[in-house]
């Protein structure tokens, strides 16, 4: 599997549309489970005050990215393969939200 960054922009109004949204993609996520894995997601503020998303995913292929998108009401075409991973540090504590 390749990994996989994918931007989310300005999905959802509110936190728990946001909540909803991780709950359908764990789902989903087992489903698919052997040709996708979410390793992790970061909440964005979008200029206009909704919330985005930068998602991290191992994917078998990008149609498996876009299936998952279509089936967790979050699709997006903005999906790019990484070719290189450099982690200087875990993230800070505490990172909240969903």
């Amino acid at each position: 599997m390749d990994l996989y960054i994918i931007r989310r922009h300005g999905i959802w109004s509110n936190e728990d549309e946001l909540a909803a949204t991780n709950e359908k993609s764990l789902q989903v996520g087992q489903e698919m489970q052997d040709r996708l894995r979410w390793i992790r997601s970061y909440a964005v503020t979008e200029e206009d005050g909704r919330i985005g998303s930068v998602c991290i995913y191992e994917a078998s292929d990008r149609e498996a990215i876009r299936e998952h998108g279509q089936r967790i009401g979050a699709p997006s075409e903005d999906v790019r393969r990484a070719f290189g991973t450099a982690v200087k540090r875990e993230d800070p504590e505490p990172v909240t939200a969903v």
